[in-house]
C-alpha cells in the first residue's frame, strides 16, 4: 500500500525526515511510534499530501505521491492531530461542505453522510453546532469527515489523544471495524499501550529516521527473549543457586526473597530442561516465567542512545 524511500525534509536548517524508509503492507494497521520532535507528523503530512517534501520517493497503491496525486487523493484520508473546526456551522453545513470537496451533491451527498454520521453516533446532532460538541465528539466528527470518499488507506495523527476512557475504548473499536472492511490505517500515538492492542506493524521514528519497522508479534518476541526469566523457589536456594551458576545459558543472576530473576540466553527447549533439572533436583517450584516484553520497554530500549539503535537495527 505505501513504499517510502529516502524521504528527506528539512524546516530551515532543521532536518525533521532524514532518507526514511518505510513499508506498509495492504490490510495493516501500521503504529508509528516516535518521541515529540521525532518526525511522525511530518511525515503523516507528507503522505496526505498535505506538506511538501524535498527528496525521496512515495508511492502509495504503486502510484508515485507527485506524478499522480490527483488519483492518490481518491484513496487516502487524514485525521490530523488538531483540526480547525469552523465552530459556528452545524454539523450538517460542515459534512455538506467536504461532501461537495469530493463531487457529492444533493440527495447523494445527504445519504452519504447522514450514513456515516449514524455509524459514528452523531445523527441525532446534525443541527448542533460543530463548536458545542465534546472532544470525544469532534474526533468522530473527524472521521466523518474522512469516510466522505470511501478511503482505502486512513492516516491518523494522536487521535484518541484526550479522550475520556469510555470514548476511547469505542474510538479503538471503530478502528479495528474500518481495518476488518480492508482498510489500511496508518496511526501515531504517545499511549504505546494502545498501539500493542491495536497494531499489527509497528515503525519506531527517531530524529526523522526510521530505527526498525516490523510485525508487532516479531518485534515484542525477539524483545521477549532478552528479558529475565523470573523463577520462584520455596526452599533450597543455595542449590538453586548452584544450578543457575552452572548452567552455559544463564548469564547473570539475582535473587530476592526467594525470587530469582536470570538472564537466560537459551531456547525454549533449554528453558524446559532447566527447569526439569530443578525439579529432578528436589527444588520446590512455584513460578517460572519469562517476563513478558510491552512495547513501552522496547521503545525506551531502542531509543536510548544512538549505539544502542545501531545495535538493534542490524539485528533486525
Amino acid at each position: 500500500m505505501l513504499k517510502i524511500k529516502g524521504l528527506n525534509k528539512k524546516y530551515n536548517k532543521l532536518k525533521a525526515l532524514d532518507a526514511l524508509d518505510m513499508n506498509i503492507e495492504r490490510g495493516s494497521i501500521y503504529g508509528l511510534v516516535g518521541q515529540n520532535g521525532a518526525g511522525k507528523t511530518t511525515l503523516m503530512r507528507i503522505v496526505s499530501g498535505v506538506l511538501s517534501f524535498d527528496s525521496g520517493d512515495i508511492q502509495i497503491d504503486n502510484m508515485d505521491i507527485k506524478k499522480q496525486y490527483s488519483r492518490i487523493k481518491e484513496k487516502i484520508a487524514f485525521i490530523p492531530d488538531s483540526f480547525a473546526y469552523h465552530y459556528n456551522i452545524t454539523i450538517e453545513e460542515y459534512m455538506e461542505f467536504f461532501a461537495s470537496c469530493y463531487g457529492f451533491e444533493g440527495l447523494r451527498a445527504r445519504q452519504r453522510y447522514t450514513k456515516l454520521l449514524k455509524m459514528l453516533s452523531l445523527d441525532d446532532k446534525m443541527q448542533s453546532l460543530v463548536g458545542s460538541l465534546s472532544r470525544g465528539m469532534q474526533q468522530r466528527l473527524s472521521l466523518a469527515r474522512a469516510l466522505i470518499n470511501d478511503p482505502e488507506f486512513i492516516i491518523m495523527d494522536e487521535p484518541t489523544s484526550g479522550l475520556d476512557p469510555k470514548t476511547n475504548y469505542s474510538f479503538k473499536e471503530l478502528i479495528r471495524q474500518l481495518n476488518s472492511e480492508d482498510r489500511t490505517i496508518l496511526i501515531s500515538s504517545h499511549m504505546l499501550s494502545e498501539l500493542s492492542e491495536l497494531c499489527s506493524d509497528i515503525g519506531v521514528i527517531d530524529h526523522g529516521h526510521m530505527v526498525i519497522e516490523s510485525s508487532l508479534s516479531d518485534i515484542l518476541n525477539k524483545f521477549n527473549n532478552t528479558n529475565p526469566i523470573k523463577i520462584r523457589i520455596m526452599g533450597n536456594e543455595d542449590k538453586a543457586f548452584k544450578i543457575f551458576r552452572e548452567d552455559v545459558n544463564v548469564r547473570h543472576v539475582s535473587a530476592r526473597g526467594g525470587i530469582f530473576f536470570i538472564k537466560f540466553t537459551g531456547t525454549k527447549r533449554d528453558e524446559a530442561a532447566l527447569l526439569k533439572k530443578l525439579v529432578i533436583e528436589d527444588i520446590p517450584v512455584s513460578e517460572f516465567m519469562r517476563e513478558e516484553a510491552k512495547l513501552e520497554t522496547f521503545f525506551m530500549d531502542i531509543t536510548a542512545s544512538n549505539k544502542e539503535r545501531i545495535i538493534i537495527e542490524n539485528d533486525y
